[in-house]
C-alpha cells in the first residue's frame, strides 16, 4: 500500500509535467517539482518509519523546494539567453539559439579564421569581450568549445585544425576572465557538418567553432 501510495504520487507528478515549458524557468520548475518531491518522499518514508503520512509530507515538502531550485536554474538560463541574444544581435560573426537546455553560440569559420589557420582574427575579439562579459556574470554554467571543419582534406588533419580552433577560443575567454575549469574543448572535425560539403556554402557554414552553455546542474 505505501508503495502503490509513493508510486501514485511521483506519476501525478510527473504527468501533471507533461505540457512543454514554454521556456527554462517552467521546465527547471517542473523537473525540480519531480526531482525533490522523489527525494522528499523517500526522506519523508524513512524518518516515518515507512508511514503513508511521513511519506505524504516528504513528498510535498521535496515537491517544493526542487520547484524553487529548478526555477532559480531556469531563470538564470533564461536571463542569460536574453544578455546573449541582446549582446549579438548586430554581429555578423556569431549568431545564437537554443538548443534544448542549452545555449548554442555559432562563430562562422570564415569570419573568424583565415583558410587554414588557427588564428583568431582581431574582428572577432568584440564578440568574444561580450560573451565572456556575460559568461563571467552567470558562473553557474558550464563551457563546452567545439571546433568543426568541412571535409576538404584528410579527416586526421581536420581533426587537429578543429582541436586548435576550440583551444585557441578557449584561451580568448580564459585571457578575457572565464575561469578556465568551466570550459572543456572538443575537436569535431569534419564528423558533424550542418550543411552539404557539395558547394562552398555548406562548407562554409560547416566551417565554424560553436560554443555550448549550460547549467553546472541539470535541472
Amino acid at each position: 500500500m505505501k508503495k502503490i501510495i509513493l508510486i501514485g504520487l511521483i506519476g501525478l507528478l510527473v504527468f501533471s509535467g507533461c505540457a512543454a515549458p514554454r521556456n527554462n524557468t517552467e521546465k527547471g520548475a517542473t523537473l525540480g517539482t519531480v526531482g525533490g518531491a522523489v527525494a522528499g518522499a523517500v526522506l519523508g518514508g524513512a524518518i516515518g518509519g515507512g508511514d503513508p503520512r511521513s511519506v505524504l509530507l516528504g513528498t510535498a515538502a521535496g515537491a517544493a523546494v526542487g520547484a524553487a531550485a529548478g526555477v532559480g536554474t531556469g531563470q538564470m538560463m533564461d536571463k542569460q539567453e536574453a544578455a546573449m541574444q541582446a549582446a549579438l544581435a548586430e554581429s555578423e560573426a556569431a549568431s545564437l539559439r537554443r538548443e534544448g537546455d542549452l545555449v548554442a553560440i555559432t562563430l562562422k569559420g570564415d569570419v573568424s579564421f583565415d583558410y587554414d589557420s588557427d588564428v583568431v582574427r582581431p574582428g572577432l575579439y568584440n564578440e568574444l569581450d561580450r560573451i565572456a562579459e556575460i559568461m563571467i556574470e552567470y558562473p553557474q554554467t558550464t563551457i563546452l568549445v567545439e571546433g568543426h571543419t568541412d571535409s576538404t582534406g584528410s579527416e586526421a588533419y581536420n581533426r587537429r585544425l578543429s582541436d586548435r580552433r576550440a583551444a585557441r577560443v578557449k584561451n580568448l575567454l580564459i585571457e578575457r576572465g572565464v575561469q578556465a575549469y568551466r570550459i572543456n574543448t572538443l575537436g569535431c572535425g569534419e564528423s558533424s557538418p550542418v550543411a552539404t560539403n557539395t558547394t562552398p556554402e555548406g562548407r562554409q557554414m560547416n566551417r565554424r567553432v560553436q560554443i555550448r552553455i549550460q547549467p553546472t546542474a541539470q535541472g
